[in-house]
């Protein structure tokens, strides 16, 4: 096809999907042909499991050549890709009440049970599902009853309670968007991220910038003019703040360069760490804020010059202290004993191994995970698809896993030089901590990821007894998902984390960091006690699509803020050493 048309660049593959998947349903609630439903399903999947942009697709006219994407999808997506918008997609919208996208995002209430309630109830917002609960209607309601009504209160309460809330790995790659767009405005001098989305934060509640300019007014203009901005909630002359689409509040605020060091460390915080540096400060006669670092043992004040936050750092005798570490949780302490830790960088992994294919529920065959993974620069890479106890995740049977450990094998040949994969599983750690296969087929494998699927709700007693119970097992070699939270979604399990971490230093079993953007899980606040103990880390992307195998990147501020190092990162090492720690393990 020749295509001559310009392309929205920052229109993705994983944008135009939830668009699809949103058609989908609101065509479910609709009672529309299921088969057409499942199509919209269908084609949000496909797009995901690609491997590149859509719209290189698109501009190759190759689109049409994937599975799941027929005639109709093919011109809508087309449609989106070109002009960022689609006019069916916004029609079918009006026809519903404003909050009934809300409500599809409930958790545990998928399009029937919405449709039931909708046609029924004429349900459209999460208000009218939460008076609907508490008038009994609800649970009067056929397919529903009284425990249901009681799940969607406590999920409209959770919903409600992580409103105005977002991920970190959904926000970061915005916000470096944001900053280089601003960065090319001629009256910028200096522009970075702050706030908590600069100290890593898993979640947070906003977007915080801080620019220098000798011309605010201007940088001011154009910042609440952007194409993203949905609204203005306020035009200052140093400080704007406006409502990008999708929810996301943004803070600009602007000062003169020679008081940008000082204005970006008071504004990136944490609270508590510049409450302990203003006390260090006036320690030393000195006096820190936004303004800068003010000299108070004369009889004039003088503000000292910083070029830079490290200058600042250094006018209170500190080294300078990267701002995931600055959280008041001992960065001050080891500054000045010249102990603070040479952080990890996103360079220096080299492999991963929780990862998914098509063999459970993953999107993309084994060749496209090792293959997406060579492409990224990856040494090695492991496969370790779900097992029999996982039957929601299509989890392997023996037989089928002795089948892919073959094939792997085989994979290894073809692939030569380029990259080695392992073969693995992540497997379930039972009720009782035992593991879902035998001694014997987990003998066979390269490595194992035992992970928890099921009985979230035991004692913490009982949860943390059978996490220890399973890292027993010689043939286990890290940790899953440990805490089994899904941010801002599901709270972590009962667990005496403590008892784990000591078990795992113990049995020489690796700790996951999982980088879903969903996960984060272990917590950024167990890794320095993790790291002491000598627990080695491992971060995983838990990938089930080659597209995911990036979101390693963003877990490297979870572990830099948990004061990782790169000899406390087990895939940091090359091919030969892993292949050696995976015997010592064994062994042990």
């Amino acid at each position: 096809m020749e295509n001559e048309t310009c392309f929205i660049n920052d229109v993705t593959n994983d944008d135009i999907a939830e668009i699809l998947d949103t058609i989908g349903q609101l065509l479910e609630l609709k009672g529309e042909n299921p088969f057409k439903t499942r199509a919209y399903g269908n084609g949000a999947r496909a797009l995901q499991g690609l491997s590149e942009p859509v719209i290189q697709l698109i501009e190759r006219d190759e689109l049409k050549n994937i599975d799941g994407i027929g005639k109709a999808l093919l011109e809508k997506i087309t449609t989106l890709a070109q002009t960022g918008t689609l006019p069916y997609y916004e029609n079918l919208r009006a026809e519903f009440p404003e909050g009934i996208l809300e409500l599809l995002s409930l958790n545990g209430l998928g399009p029937k049970k919405a449709k039931a309630l909708y046609t029924t109830l004429n349900v459209g917002s999460l208000d009218d599902l939460e008076a609907a609960c508490q008038s009994g209607k609800v649970a009067s309601l056929s397919g529903f009853g009284k425990k249901t009504a009681e799940k969607l209160l406590g999920a409209i309460e959770q919903h409600r309670q992580y409103s105005g809330q977002f991920r970190y790995a959904d926000v970061i790659e915005r916000a470096e968007d944001l900053v280089a767009l601003l960065r090319t405005h001629p009256d910028v001098i200096r522009i970075s991220i702050a706030g908590s989305l600069r100290r890593g934060k898993e979640v947070v509640k906003d977007m915080d910038l801080i620019a220098s300019s000798n011309n605010p007014n201007a940088l001011m203009t154009a910042f609440v003019e952007m194409d993203d901005v949905e609204n203005v909630i306020n035009h200052g002359e140093t400080k704007s703040s406006v409502r990008l689409s999708g929810g996301l509040q943004c803070d600009l605020r602007v000062v003169d360069d020679e008081t940008y060091p000082a204005a970006l460390h008071h504004f990136t915080g944490s609270k508590e760490h510049n409450v302990i540096i203003r006390r260090r400060a006036k320690e030393k006669k000195l006096k820190v804020s936004e303004w800068g670092v003010i000299d108070t043992s004369g009889p004039k004040e003088k503000k000292l010059p910083c070029r830079d936050e490290a200058e600042l750092f250094n006018h209170l005798d500190l080294n300078y202290i990267s701002p995931e570490l600055r959280e008041n949780m001992g960065e001050i302490e080891a500054s000045t004993s010249d102990s603070l830790p040479k952080l990890v960088e996103w360079e220096e992994l080299r492999g991963c191994f929780h990862n998914h294919t098509t063999a459970s529920d993953g999107k993309n065959t084994l060749q496209e995970m090792a293959e997406a993974a060579a492409s990224v620069g990856l040494e090695y890479f492991g496969i370790s698809d779900h097992s029999k106890s996982s039957v929601q995740a299509n989890g392997l049977s023996e037989d089928r896993l002795l089948s892919q450990i073959e094939e792997i094998r085989e994979l290894n040949r073809e692939l030569s030089r380029d990259i080695h994969v392992f073969s693995g599983v992540e497997c379930d750690i039972l009720k009782d901590g035992s593991l879902d296969y035998s001694d014997e087929i987990l003998a066979q494998l390269d490595y194992v990821v035992a992970s928890v699927h099921s009985s979230f709700t035991l004692s913490e007693k009982e949860q943390t007894r059978r996490i220890c119970k399973a890292m027993d097992n010689p043939y286990v070699t890290m940790l899953g998902h440990p805490t089994g939270r899904i941010l801002l979604e599901r709270e972590a399990y009962a667990l005496n984390m403590e008892k784990v971490l000591k078990h795992a230093a113990k049995t020489g079993t690796w700790v996951e960091l999982n980088a879903s953007p969903y996960r984060l899980d272990l917590d950024w606040r167990h890794w320095k006690t993790a790291r002491d103990l000598g627990v080695r880390c491992v971060i995983n992307p838990d990938a089930h699509r080659v597209s995911q195998i990036g979101s390693l990147k963003p877990a490297i501020s979870i572990a830099r803020k948990g004061w990782l190092r790169k000899k406390d990162i087990i895939n940091c090492l090359t091919l030969r050493e892993i292949e050696k720690e995976f015997a010592v393990k064994r062994n042990r």
